[in-house]
């Protein structure tokens, strides 16, 4: 068996830290995989009365490590990609708890685990937030009403502007895996799928500039992409309400399973999957 341990959008809080590095001690999984948002916001983290200046440091990488040296040999193999309320001033810090041996940063690559694949993709459609160090256009430069344009917010990170205004999620996915086959990949996204259970926004009734507003927020390219290619299992985060609204946090799109890992409520989600039968995974909040 290849047991998996999927988290997502904890932002910063270092409660459920604790309990995610408990559980990981208590499990001994094959494998930890988080979605992306997993720190603090910008904001916070420059905040004078912050109390983690270095969060990568101070909270995930000593974190892992303790529980690195809880297990010895049985320590997973961590997989983690940031979201888009994470500052990319930050991954430089992630690259370098990766080369000390903590996880493996997987944005913009595939990297193999067992018989498996992991790829790894931060990038989200535009929102109506300001950080946009981890948005792109989807499928083409429009934009839903009330969200900002990549080029017009703002970056932790200089951004080459023909990259702000032509790059898409779409042409990235297909640069990421190339001629791949997928039929043994797990793909960890940030955006879910669009017209899906798991990317449902709480947007009911909402309209801006006279136009009401879709409630369904995910990546046309990411559902696309999975459609094509068919990966065995994707993984997904960022629209912490999907579950309360829908009560669904597992779908299937032709052969691919798809979960969402986030949660809107106090306690931390943790989604168990064996790589060998995806269908059989189960969801916890503790």
């Amino acid at each position: 068996m290849t047991n998996c341990l999927f988290c997502s959008d904890l932002h910063g809080d270092t409660g459920k830290y604790d309990k995610l590095f408990s559980f990981i001690i208590e499990e001994r999984p094959s494998a930890v995989l988080l979605g992306g948002d997993l720190l603090p916001g910008p904001v916070q983290m420059m905040a004078s009365d912050f109390l983690h200046k270095d969060f990568v440091n101070d909270i995930l990488f000593r974190g892992f490590k303790e529980v690195q040296a809880a297990l010895g040999s049985d320590y997973p193999d961590v997989f983690i990609i940031l979201g888009n309320d994470d500052g990319r001033f930050e991954e430089l810090t992630m690259l370098d708890a990766a080369t000390r041996g903590a996880w493996h940063y997987v944005h913009g690559r595939g990297i193999p685990f067992g018989p498996y694949t992991v790829y790894g993709y931060s990038y989200v459609p535009p929102t109506p937030f300001r950080l946009k160090d981890w948005e792109r256009y989807d499928v083409s430069r429009y934009v839903d009403p009330g969200c900002v344009h990549p080029e017009d917010g703002t970056h932790s990170v200089p951004v080459p502007l023909n990259e702000l205004r032509y790059s898409t999620i779409s042409e990235d996915l297909n640069i990421l895996v190339g001629g791949d086959d997928l039929s043994r990949a797990i793909m960890l996204f940030h955006s879910p799928p669009y017209d899906t259970a798991l990317d449902r926004a709480a947007l009911d009734g909402k309209i801006v500039d006279h136009v009401p507003l879709d409630v369904h927020v995910g990546s046309i390219a990411i559902q696309r992409f999975i459609r094509k290619y068919q990966p065995m299992v994707t993984l997904h985060g960022h629209i912490h309400e999907s579950v309360r609204l829908t009560g669904v946090w597992k779908e299937r799109l032709g052969n691919t399973w798809m979960f969402g890992g986030a949660h809107d409520g106090p306690e931390l989600a943790i989604i168990r999957f064996d790589a060998a039968d995806p269908e059989l995974a189960t969801r916890e909040l503790i």
